[in-house]
């Protein structure tokens, strides 16, 4: 029997999600990707190929804003800048992309907070 750990099963549940979830250029995807202490947000066009919008808390941009909070706060501003970068490039409605994590906690604050940054999924 073959050995299961967390990040096989999350790459497993991401494989599983990506096949029905595709970005193109009218709706691109806002894809999350979660370590243990950062959190990364990316909008791509897959039928292109190109990332048009990214932000992370390990971005130098936001250091300073994000010094002292909790991760979960750390998410919100990163969505609310993912949210304002791709509006910045003509992007107002995506498909949400959870990366196989669970929409709870830091993923669903990202996403909380850029739907009030005005993008639309």
């Amino acid at each position: 029997m073959p050995v299961t750990t967390s990040v096989l099963a999350r790459e497993r549940r991401h494989t599983r999600v990506r096949r029905k979830v595709s970005g193109t250029e009218a709706r691109p995807r806002l894809n999350v990707f979660r370590s243990a202490s950062h959190i990364y947000a990316q909008v791509i066009d897959d039928v292109a190929g190109h990332t048009l919008a990214a932000a992370s808390d390990a971005d130098k941009d936001l250091a300073s804003s994000l010094a002292g909070k909790t991760k979960t706060e750390r998410a919100k501003t990163v969505g609310a800048t993912v949210a304002e970068r791709a509006k910045a490039k003509g992007v107002s409605a995506v498909v949400f992309d959870r990366g196989g994590y669970k929409y709870h906690g830091r993923v669903k604050a990202l996403a909380d907070a850029a739907r009030e940054a005005g993008l639309g999924f």
